[in-house]
């Protein structure tokens, strides 16, 4: 009886502890909502201009952090050398598009030259995510999960050194071969750049939703996910499957690379750390594991970074602004703008 009456206090302590919790972030939600709407409204030209920034970056956000989400979903690894997966695409993009097919101007032919680049960076991307599965995770797929995490921590320092050795310690700037020109809206310039980026970034997150969600692969990534061993025992190849989600995830870096390379016009070779961490907090922010929650994510960090460099605080502060963000929710919500609470099993 005792018992029965202790718990019961104790349960009704948590609810109102969880109650206040949820009070306090959906106030922090509505003042941020009300700074937005009012940004909109005194400084719409300015507000509109960062909101357009926001969604191309958050385009390249997104695609990062869909290899980050995907290769946890199934095997719970935290990818840190996708980042860097990430900086050698863009770098292998300039050499494609200027080393090997001299295209330095926007032109027509320069539209295919893109095509074929995009077509050999998501190849390539990929196919060095697969190797890299191959080579070094598979091996420790029944280690402890510290093994994996700081052999990916490894690799990223090996994709560094390529980056040094095939761009150099400095940035480099590239010609832009779709162009920095575009219209304008109002007062309000929006770049061809950013129509490339959304007509590329848009059919490929649709794509891959749609091969997770309804494909015979799809549901054997699900299934793995799931349970590797109760997969097995229906007759799914787990390695391949695991593979080819490596390979995916791979090919969304490269596609995210060169889209990358002609958005800034630069290569760095530690361009991976930043793009990469900020697309590591998009995956988190929207849920890692989900892929929906990844691509919210990446647009809503994007967003936010915007409108901070713009109407807020200031670029120096960006980051601060960002992870302040992400801290919060993690606070208020574990798992994640769209995740799932998850129990433990012992």
């Amino acid at each position: 009886m005792t018992q029965s009456v202790v718990e019961k206090a104790e349960f009704r302590e948590e609810r109102l502890r969880l109650s206040w919790v949820g009070a306090l972030g959906m106030a922090l939600v509505a003042l941020v909502l009300l700074w937005v709407v009012v940004q909109a409204v005194t400084k719409p030209s300015q507000f509109a201009s960062a909101f357009v920034t926001g969604i191309n970056n958050g385009a390249l956000y997104a695609l990062i952090a869909l290899g980050y989400t995907l290769v946890y979903g199934i095997i719970e690894l935290i990818n840190f050398s996708h980042g860097d997966l990430f900086m050698l695409s863009t770098i292998l993009a300039a050499f494609v598009i200027v080393t090997v097919f001299n295209a330095t101007s926007p032109s027509w032919s320069a539209v295919f030259v893109a095509l074929i680049a995009l077509v050999i960076c998501m190849s390539g991307a990929g196919g060095l995510n697969v190797a890299a599965e191959r080579l070094a995770y598979r091996r420790l797929r029944r280690a402890p999960k510290l093994a994996p995490l700081i052999t990916a921590v490894g690799l990223s320092f090996v994709y560094q050194f390529f980056g040094v050795l095939t761009n150099g310690s400095a940035q480099r700037p590239w010609d832009t071969i779709l162009g920095n020109s575009g219209f304008t809206i109002g007062n309000v310039k929006i770049n061809w750049m950013t129509l490339v980026v959304i007509a590329v970034t848009v059919p490929l997150l649709l794509a891959m939703s749609w091969l997770v969600t309804n494909t015979r692969q799809g549901k054997a990534m699900r299934a793995t996910a799931q349970d590797q061993d109760a997969a097995r025992l229906m007759g799914i190849d787990v390695d391949r499957t695991i593979a080819f989600t490596f390979g995916l995830g791979g090919a969304l870096a490269g596609a995210a690379g060169l889209l990358y390379m002609q958005s800034m016009q630069v290569t760095r070779w530690d361009a991976g750390f930043r793009l990469g961490l900020f697309a590591f907090t998009a995956a988190v922010l929207g849920g890692i594991g989900n892929l929906t929650g990844a691509v919210v994510g990446g647009f809503l960090i994007g967003l936010v970074g915007s409108l901070n460099d713009s109407l807020g605080l200031g670029q120096q502060w960006g980051q601060t602004v960002i992870f302040a963000i992400l801290i919060v929710l993690m606070v208020f919500k574990p798992e994640g703008i769209l995740g799932r609470p998850s129990v433990e099993k012992v």
